[in-house]
């Protein structure tokens, strides 16, 4: 197997695991203890850099979590014992924007490199 393919893998496994935790109970959220809005700006963080390892369009992907990040938000109205908060899902597009720049500049720096 290829790194890609794992980190297929392992995106759709992320995903399936932040839909779960958002919209399920509150208990099944895992915590860090260091506040919801890192929590939340460090997970989509690392998913999104995930997903740009499977597929490398850092902004393409990038943008469609930011827009998971405020769907899965908008969605908590809905259930019984939590309730939407912007600045929540600020904090996960956020993160998914941090990534995305990341990853950009890493692999522009490598497509630089290798044409030294």
């Amino acid at each position: 197997m290829t790194l890609r393919s794992v980190a297929k893998f392992l995106s759709v496994a992320a995903i399936v695991f932040v839909v779960a935790a958002a919209l399920g109970p509150a208990n099944w959220a895992p915590r860090s203890g260091l506040g919801w809005g890192f929590d939340h700006f460090a997970g989509y963080f690392v998913i999104t850099c995930i997903f740009c390892v499977a597929w490398p369009r850092p902004f393409v992907v990038g943008g469609t979590i930011m827009a998971i990040a405020a769907l899965l938000e908008a969605l908590q109205a809905f259930t019984p014992d939590r309730s939407a908060n912007f600045l929540a899902a600020c904090c996960g597009a956020g993160g998914a924007l941090a990534a995305a720049i990341v990853v950009e500049c890493t692999i522009r720096m490598q497509k630089q490199r290798a044409n030294k």
